[in-house]
């Protein structure tokens, strides 16, 4: 039964590339096993797919090159043609919905950030960030301060007039992603967004997504084969392999209890403190000593270690709203670094 909190449901979702695949899929009551596949000659580029989105998680998708994982986003959005499956959006079977139906969708409802940033040369910031907007036929003066509120809001302001060959390449995903925000999408997919940014940049634009998200809270489907920033990012992971979701879990349960021996040596060189989040090691309370460093249930024990230096033994852990909702020990801390 599909959980009441869920976004966008994936039930057995395939792809399978190669002419006929809806009838063979038929044949086979819609669960082909991998010698069937390969014996008629298909691809099996997604197979036997079920997952669920939730509302306002960032449910982040990995996987080695070829594993799926950017064929499953473009299903989702049906940019690519489902072989086979359901995929539910709101309620709604978007494989059931027209194209005309699809257009809007994709036009109001969802926002996309791909690993190119595709913007238009000819048009400056403020423009690329209004495009979509003015696909939609809303007016100039309304469009653009749309554009300049998702300008600002990704930290450009004053770069408006600017041309995309003007700005760095961290600023051109900003960019990127201000015009994907301007439709004010109910689901967010980002497909490697940040993959063809340098090491340093990459880091800071992860910061600035984990930022946009607390403002935003969207429900985000977000692609990776980097699994540093899986597990920096996400609340729940689905690693793929062969067009197969292999494991779907919270970054704790996928790096502390592996479901397969893929799973287990993916993750084997994951150190637990960049895993495990203040949250998961604090000890539940509404106040702390005072003057005593706070961070947010989301930050991993490996970027809350330094805070514990100059004598510091515990530090507050606040949700969302940054209200105190436990305290974190040095001791346990400690315990946890020294286990490896």
């Amino acid at each position: 039964m599909t959980s009441p909190e869920a976004k966008l449901v994936c039930r057995n979702v395939w792809k399978l590339f190669g002419p006929g695949a809806a009838g063979f899929l038929a044949q086979h009551n819609g669960r082909p096993d991998a010698a069937a596949i390969s014996e008629a000659g298909f691809v099996g580029a997604v197979r036997q797919v079920d997952l669920d989105v939730r509302e306002g998680e960032i449910f982040v998708i990995m996987g080695l090159s070829g594993s799926g994982k950017s064929t499953l986003v473009r299903l989702m959005s049906r940019l690519i043609e489902p072989s086979g499956g359901d995929v539910l959006f709101k309620g709604e079977n978007l494989l059931q919905a027209s194209q005309a139906r699809m257009i809007e969708i994709r036009r109001h409802q969802m926002g996309m950030v791909f690993q190119h940033f595709a913007l238009l040369p000819h048009l400056t910031v403020l423009d690329n960030v209004a495009f979509p907007l003015d696909i939609q036929g809303m007016s100039r003066a309304k469009r653009e301060a749309r554009a300049r509120e998702m300008i600002e809001l990704v930290g450009l302001a004053g770069r408006e007039n600017a041309f995309p060959r003007q700005l760095s390449g961290g600023q051109q995903q900003r960019v990127g992603i201000a015009r994907s925000l301007a439709v004010e999408p109910e689901i967010w997919f980002l497909d490697e967004p940040f993959s063809a940014l340098d090491p340093l940049i990459r880091r800071e634009m992860q910061d600035e997504f984990m930022r946009l998200q607390t403002v935003l809270h969207k429900t985000i489907v977000f692609i990776t084969h980097d699994f540093d920033e899986a597990i920096r990012l996400a609340d729940r992971i689905a690693i793929m392999k062969d067009g197969e979701i292999v494991q779907a879990g919270t970054p704790e349960e996928i790096v502390l209890t592996p479901a397969t021996s893929y799973v287990a040596e993916f993750t084997k060189n994951v150190a637990r403190a960049k895993v495990i989040r203040t949250q998961s090691l604090m000890v539940a309370a509404d106040v702390t000593e005072q003057g005593a460093p706070t961070v947010s249930a989301r930050t991993n024990i490996a970027e809350a270690a330094p805070l514990f230096l100059d004598g510091v033994t515990q530090i507050g852990v606040a949700d969302e709203a940054g209200q105190i909702i436990g305290r974190l020990d040095r001791d346990a801390v400690v315990k946890l670094m020294l286990q490896g």
